[in-house]
């Protein structure tokens, strides 16, 4: 008997940044929503390894994702592009005026720190602008779990997200802000 798994293994991830569009039929998105303000939008989604956000401001846009090394995604027009593993920060300036700045890790946890970190997020997650609770792969299992929190500004968005990993007892934390 096959089990499905809810999650790819946390170490087949990766982090990109693109300046265009990603086609949303690329990714499995299981949550959505967007941000409208005077001189930006964002839009934010969950996706099954991860997540995507498209910043759009007047003059150029950005968009995050963070996925499985497995997902086909463009290589036109990628600023960066990194497995997700340990600690990294990167900044970029994009031509159309948008400041960006990210830092984003993973983090392997004894399985007790892990389930109650995920309690924790869990708590977390009625207060968040997009979340989404996967099927376990397993009844014992805890259910993978996925939000964003934000905080919105006139002229910048900061955006929170955590994604649990409960097979390989792993949370992938990621802070982003755009500013323009």
């Amino acid at each position: 008997m096959t089990v499905h798994i809810a999650r790819p293994d946390v170490g087949t991830l990766v982090f990109r940044l693109y300046c265009r569009s990603i086609h949303p039929e690329l990714l499995a998105v299981y949550a959505r929503n967007t941000i409208r303000h005077k001189n930006w939008s964002a839009e934010l989604s969950v996706c099954q390894a991860g997540h995507l956000v498209s910043f759009r401001h007047q003059k150029g846009m950005l968009c995050e994702v963070a996925t499985s090394g497995e997902t086909p995604l463009p290589e036109g027009r990628q600023v960066i592009a990194r497995r997700l593993r340990g600690c990294r920060n990167e900044s970029v300036e994009h031509d159309g005026g948008i400041l960006y700045h990210v830092s984003y890790q993973v983090e392997h946890l004894e399985p007790e720190v892990f389930l109650h970190l995920h309690e924790e997020l869990l708590v977390d997650s009625a207060r968040a602008h997009v979340w989404h609770q996967f099927p376990s792969s397993s009844r014992l299992a805890p259910s993978p779990l996925s939000l964003i929190q934000t905080e919105v500004r006139s002229n910048s968005l900061l955006v929170h997200a955590f994604h649990t990993f409960p097979d390989n007892c792993a949370v992938v934390k990621t802070q982003s802000l755009f500013e323009i």
